[in-house]
């Protein structure tokens, strides 16, 4: 891979600050105007609450779910877009969909709100990615993804009983899933192929036997014959 394919992308910066500016516009509206956006998150096994897989990441419950989820939302959605730019897009939005049907399949009777389930998809899917690449850089990415939020896989078990741990699991398998369907697609280890030096390979013939100039051979020759 060559280092162009790392310089900075449209949708780098864009994507992450419109994301978490979207969803402190949707909290701020509904403190603003006394509204309760809940109802629009995924309820589970109900035609209703299908529409929660495109609304839910938008709403948080209060203050302190959305400072959790604003900074990690950012620092993942980035990661994405710097290091994944060719299929960031495709990657976000099928998993946006697939992590909401998942929670919407298992879930338990609730409005699961928040951009959690998104995080714990990106989380994985970077992770995991670069592991299954094999590419130096992005090992380095997924190692740094862990010392950052490596406590955030305890959520994906029922510790909590106001935390939507569904979302979480949802999102974290689907992010598994994602980094082998996509593996063979993005960026990828350099590869390194030998040019053969043709001044190297005449000096070696047929048989592999080591074959001088003629230059040298002269000069060789007059010097057994100044030792004569």
């Amino acid at each position: 891979m060559s280092e162009n394919q790392f310089k900075f992308k449209k949708g780098t910066f864009l994507i992450p600050i419109l994301a978490v500016l979207s969803i402190w516009l949707v909290y701020i509206i509904e403190i603003g105007f006394g509204f309760n956006f809940n109802k629009f998150g995924i309820y589970p096994k109900t035609v209703l609450g299908l529409r929660g897989i495109l609304f839910s990441p938008f709403i948080h419950g209060d203050s302190k779910h959305l400072l959790n989820n604003s900074v990690p939302l950012v620092v993942m959605l980035g990661s994405l877009y710097y290091f994944y730019h060719k299929i960031a897009t495709k990657v976000l939005v099928l998993g946006i969909v697939i992590t909401g049907l998942l929670t919407w399949s298992i879930a338990r009777p609730a409005n699961h709100i928040g951009a959690s389930g998104v995080i714990y998809f990106l989380v994985s899917f970077i992770f995991f990615s670069g592991i299954l690449r094999k590419y130096y850089r992005l090992i380095a990415l997924s190692l740094a993804v862990v010392f950052l939020y490596g406590s955030m896989v305890w959520y994906v078990l029922p510790v909590e009983d106001s935390i939507s741990w569904e979302g979480h699991l949802s999102g974290f398998l689907t992010g598994i899933i994602f980094a082998f369907i996509f593996k063979n697609v993005g960026p990828q280890p350099e590869s390194f192929e030998f040019t053969p030096n043709e001044e190297f390979e005449i000096l070696f013939d047929d048989e592999g036997n080591f074959n001088p100039p003629e230059e040298e051979k002269e000069d060789e020759n007059k010097e057994i014959e100044s030792l004569n």
